[in-house]
């Protein structure tokens, strides 16, 4: 029998997703474990792996297509024990890509379009949702189709050479098409670049935190001499293992013992409670094509230097190919931002909800500064808590800056 594959959620939070690829066509053979497509969700772009053996009869949902409901039918199955007869057409194509550059034309006039008449309650039509979406563009009443896909299924082919029918309900005038061409605006040239959804839910999230979280910042400078001499000991005793440490890799084990040290700051505000807890998990933001994310070091408190710099590595590349799974990058109890790799001295960072707290550092730099009293050189960094003000009152945000700059600047402490 037909076996209809639905829109997965590939997340515990994930009700819609946008279908970015497919990578297979109506009449290949699929295996358990075959990929199949890739699909965008809020976070990053996943692979989605067959779970039954057949042959494609039909893609009913376009790549390329957002806001695909989860549970929604984008594809059907032929079983083993029946023979695979592709729908003429029904394999979704994707858009032709736009130019790069032209000159701007006004939109059409928009066309009028007969809406399609409801069907009589009790009667139900079958058919994929993207017929019913261009049934509804082109005012056609699904009722009178015959559907050529499986089991009598309407399919896109089926919608797209019939006609509308006339008096069937109001007048409805069809959207202008959007423009996907640059347009000027002021007299200045631009390209508009559609959001993914990762883009999307970083910009909501990052409004909703500065509007609704009352943010307290408090810097510190932090020498960095000791941990740079103590890093270089400690990869010349790790280069047999292939393991060479970054600064980075030190910091987040740094702000992990800090937030065990400093356990009122190793919480979230969660309306009319305050959640405490037990271990410090480590979001570490990543720059990743689609967007930042912040995969997590789990227990980074607990953990090695070596065997979070490990760690570390592979959920950066995991990051940046876009293969993180849900529980890579969900969660964590406070976070990390490092922009010392691109030469910022110091700067704010916005905290990333339901957390409390997030730090970031900057660069390391040749700075006066005052050691036992005199005046030297040293290589100092600044370093700066963004704390919810909600959770954390500002002396317990300074004692974990404190507790920070503390372990940083002994660094044995990070090894003991």
């Amino acid at each position: 029998m037909s076996i209809a594959i639905k829109m997965p959620a590939l997340s515990p939070t994930m009700e819609e997703g946008t279908l970015a690829k497919w990578l297979v066509k109506v009449g290949d053979k699929v295996s358990s474990g075959d990929i199949m497509a890739e699909i965008e969700t809020d976070k990053a772009t996943m692979e989605f792996e067959a779970v039954d053996e057949g042959t494609i009869v039909s893609i009913d949902v376009a790549e390329g297509s957002e806001g695909v409901k989860v549970g929604t039918v984008i594809a059907t199955l032929a079983g083993e024990d029946e023979a695979a007869t592709p729908a003429p057409k029904a394999e979704a194509k994707p858009a032709a890509a736009a130019p790069a550059s032209v000159a701007p034309v006004p939109a059409p006039a928009p066309a009028p379009v007969i809406a399609a008449a409801p069907a009589p309650k009790g009667e139900r039509v079958i058919a994929s949702p993207l017929a019913k979406r261009i049934a509804e563009q082109k005012g056609v009443d699904l009722k009178g189709l015959q559907g050529s896909g499986p089991g009598g299924r309407i399919v896109k082919a089926d919608v797209e050479g019939a006609q509308p029918v006339a008096g069937t309900g109001p007048v409805a005038a069809a959207p202008a098409p959007i423009p996907t061409a640059p347009v000027p605006d002021f007299g200045i040239p631009f390209e508009a670049e559609k959001l993914n959804n990762v883009r999307k839910t970083i910009a909501r999230r990052l409004t909703e935190a500065k509007q609704t979280i009352p943010h307290i910042y408090l810097t510190v400078d932090v020498r960095l001499d000791a941990l740079l001499k103590l890093r270089g000991e400690l990869n010349k005793a790790l280069e047999a293992d292939g393991v060479k440490l970054s600064v980075n890799d030190l910091l987040i084990k740094a702000l992990a013992k800090a937030l065990i040290r400093v356990p009122k700051c190793n919480v979230s505000f969660a309306g009319d409670e305050l959640r405490k807890y037990s271990r410090a998990d480590i979001s570490v933001a990543v720059a990743a094509p689609s967007g930042l994310i912040t995969p997590i070091v789990v227990d980074a408190a607990a953990k090695g230097v070596a065997q979070i710099s490990t760690e570390m590595k592979a959920l950066a590349d995991k990051a940046r190919e876009g293969k993180l799974m849900p529980h890579e990058y969900q969660g964590g109890t406070a976070s990390l931002s490092n922009l010392g790799m691109f030469g910022i001295k110091q700067f704010d960072a916005v905290i990333n909800p339901p957390q409390a707290m997030i730090l970031a550092v900057g660069a390391g730099e040749q700075r006066p500064y005052v050691v036992d009293g005199a005046l030297s050189v040293a290589t100092v960094m600044s370093a700066t808590g963004s704390f919810d003000h909600r959770a954390i009152d500002g002396a317990d945000g300074a004692a974990l800056m404190q507790a920070f700059k503390d372990l940083v600047e002994n660094p044995l402490g990070l090894v003991a």
